[in-house]
């Protein structure tokens, strides 16, 4: 069986899982998890991240003791058994692959919205070709795109936050329930999923055991400090109601406080983050094909890896159709809320698989916490969200079900 080459490093791998969470969610999140906290939405953060801390800590653990492509599918197939383990691959590449064309349109709609579709398309197709180059390039473009989101992120907090228009009175201003806090953290857990992604590449990392756990650690730490820094500039400006109007509310924070000409160079970033991130997503997801296709569970084709290259390419090329597809077809907001659910879905299986590594208390506190919550935040995303979810997770546990019967294995 071929298998991958290890080229990348603590950082390469860090800079990967930034490029996914910070991309993923904080040009976007921010208005609609807004909406459904009100002025909750600083502890619907926070909630957020106790929830993702407990998933990265289960991933990272698991990640040492299984350093192969695959994540989650590869982790709950040797803890659970060969169903979860197939559920969670499901769930990852379904989802994500949703996710995929989710991220596709916002590239689309930031560089030329009139025609969203047409160049969500060409962008899916042009990351493709640089993930088949080789995931040292993907890296490497990777690199350069973060580091340019980052600094555009720092200006939305400095122009905000030193506008003389910022109030702190608004991050705590208007109402919120309970039940807005947690339909808010599972859209905003969608931001920080972004760390899946280094574990998906534990065969392409050089000294996994090692590598994994840090990068994955130090990918949410970044990510959570530049997402409560953007989080408290925009409210202080907008405020709670002013941030749920919003269509895109870091372009709108920058006008409001004064800074008209920042927001081209707002939406210039989040053009590049969701470039970003949909570099690292079909980066992701392919490599959780090429597991699956490895143990027949998908067709055998997929787990090919170029002979020059060293990449999973069929199953780069196949991915990269689908999400072209998707990228032409679908409804941004129903992909992320799939999307959201089947993220949860797959952590709650890498929680119950790291529950088995062992008897110690803290690492129990922290995978039964990760476990529930993936359960409850899963189930607090609107009911269409859940109800898709739950009917495409049946569809995969069904066709579990006819090819162990039919077929054999699994």
């Amino acid at each position: 069986m071929a298998e991958l080459k290890r080229t990348l490093g603590v950082s390469d791998a860090v800079v990967i899982g930034l490029g996914s969470m910070v991309g993923a969610g904080i040009f976007a999140a921010l208005g609609p998890a807004a909406r459904a906290a009100g002025a909750g939405l600083l502890p619907a953060l926070g909630l957020a991240a106790v929830v993702a801390y407990c998933n990265a800590d289960s991933s990272a653990r698991l990640a040492v003791r299984y350093p192969a492509s695959g994540g989650t599918y590869v982790y709950g197939r040797e803890r659970l058994g060969p169903f979860w383990g197939y559920l969670a691959g499901w769930a990852f590449v379904v989802g994500k692959t949703a996710s995929c064309g989710a991220m596709a349109l916002t590239v689309g709609a930031y560089v030329w919205p009139g025609h969203a579709h047409a160049v969500a398309v060409a962008a899916v197709v042009a990351l493709t070709a640089v993930n088949y180059r080789g995931v040292q390039k993907s890296a490497l473009v990777t690199r350069v795109i973060v580091a340019a989101v980052l600094a555009v992120l720092a200006g939305v907090v400095v122009a905000c936050l030193t506008s003389g228009r910022a109030d702190a009175a608004r991050l705590a201003g208007g109402g919120w329930s309970p039940s807005g806090v947690l339909q808010a953290a599972g859209l905003l857990f969608f931001a920080f999923a972004g760390y899946a992604r280094i574990a998906t590449l534990g065969e392409e990392v050089r000294d996994p055991r090692r590598t994994v756990p840090r990068a994955v650690m130090l990918a949410l730490g970044v990510a959570l400090a530049v997402y409560a820094a953007v989080a408290v500039a925009v409210l202080s400006v907008l405020g709670a109601d002013g941030l749920a109007a919003a269509t895109a509310p870091l372009a709108d924070a920058v006008r409001a406080a004064g800074y008209p000409g920042l927001v081209p160079v707002v939406r210039a970033g989040a053009a590049l983050a969701a470039t970003g991130s949909l570099l690292a997503l079909i980066l992701g997801v392919s490599r959780t094909t090429l597991a699956m296709a490895r143990d027949g569970h998908l067709p055998r084709g997929l787990a090919a890896v170029h002979p020059r290259f060293g990449v999973p390419h069929h199953a780069e090329l196949a991915v990269g159709a689908v999400v072209a597809v998707l990228a032409a077809t679908v409804d941004v907001r129903g992909a992320i809320g799939f999307s959201s659910f089947g993220v949860l879905a797959y952590y709650a299986i890498a929680n119950a698989s790291a529950w088995t590594l062992g008897p110690g208390v803290w690492g129990r506190v922290v995978t039964g916490v990760g476990l529930c919550g993936c359960v409850l935040l899963a189930f607090a995303l609107p009911s269409e969200a859940v109800l898709l979810g739950g009917l495409v997770l049946g569809v995969g546990a069904g066709v579990f079900g006819v090819r162990k019967r039919f077929v054999g294995g699994g």
